[in-house]
């Protein structure tokens, strides 16, 4: 069993290292909100006073922070300078390629495998221990991680090189905005149309609309009793938070010169739906925007 840090208590990570708790590791844990500590504490973790305790006297370092400026705040004020050398360092935060990349050239100097590993999967997953997991790092790092991966994670991906992994996940959130938008934007089309939602559902499900937004994340009530939209959209990710991976995205388009229409119009209409008032709804609430 391994003696973890976890810094980042929140939402997801709070879950997270109560699922490391319960398969028997040693989990001390940092948290600016007290009520994420007692979490912790309450799922059998322990608490560090500061981030500096956190990180030292640990085999592995987890964090799961906002932004890519709080991921190197932490890294490059803190851990480099407690961790113990040869340390396994664990980034699941989503941020921006050139700060995970720049991160992890500052864990090789300091001796320290480095993997960034963002999630896919929601704060369901996250509490059931079935979250996606995008790999970037050595191979060293990637083996070395895998087995705590596999405690909070069914579906876990060496995606490649560092920063790899938020590479991926910018681009797999992405192809999620564009293509709930578009399930979105049929439903509401066949609104105006008179077709039945139940009915267009039955049909695109085996056709070729089929997709993950239509079939396991449906954006209306009805069809899939587990969607958000059954529940008047409270979020399993929020509309901020698409936003946020947007953002992302459109950022890493710009700095390789790349070309994304549809996901700058994505861009475009989730600002619009977040400026409203409804980012802390569930992402997929956009359809009540998009149906007028």
């Amino acid at each position: 069993m391994a003696t973890i840090g976890f810094i980042g208590l929140g939402n997801m990570g709070g879950p997270m290292a109560a699922n490391l708790v319960k398969a028997g590791h040693a989990v001390k844990g940092y948290d600016l909100s007290q009520t994420a500590i007692d979490r912790l504490v309450e799922a059998g973790g322990s608490v560090a006073k500061d981030l500096k305790d956190a990180a030292s006297e640990v085999e592995v370092v987890v964090t799961m922070l906002p932004a890519g400026e709080h991921v190197r705040e932490v890294y490059q004020k803190t851990v480099f300078g407690v961790a113990k050398s040869g340390s396994l360092l664990i980034d699941c935060s989503t941020i921006d390629v050139e700060s995970s990349r720049e991160v992890h050239a500052q864990a090789a100097v300091a001796g320290m495998d480095m993997l960034d590993a963002p999630v896919s999967g929601g704060v369901t997953g996250a509490a059931a221990g079935t979250l996606a997991f995008m790999c970037g790092g050595s191979e060293q790092a990637f083996e070395r991680a895998k087995p705590l991966l596999d405690v909070m994670g069914a579906n876990i991906v060496h995606a490649g090189a560092a920063g790899d992994g938020q590479a991926a996940k910018i681009c797999n959130n992405m192809m999620l905005a564009i293509q709930m938008i578009s399930v979105c934007e049929g439903f509401a089309l066949a609104d105006k149309l008179g077709v039945d939602r139940q009915k267009l559902f039955d049909i695109s499900a085996k056709a070729s609309g089929q997709c993950w937004s239509l079939t396991t994340y449906c954006p209306v009530p009805g069809p899939i009793p587990t969607s958000p939209s059954n529940r008047d959209y409270q979020p399993g990710f929020t509309a901020n938070m698409m936003l946020k991976d947007l953002r992302l995205a459109n950022t890493a388009k710009s700095a390789v010169d790349g070309n994304t229409p549809l996901g700058e119009h994505a861009l475009e209409l989730y600002e619009t739906y977040v400026d409203s008032g409804d980012g802390e709804t569930d992402f997929s609430g956009i359809f009540k925007m998009l149906e007028g």
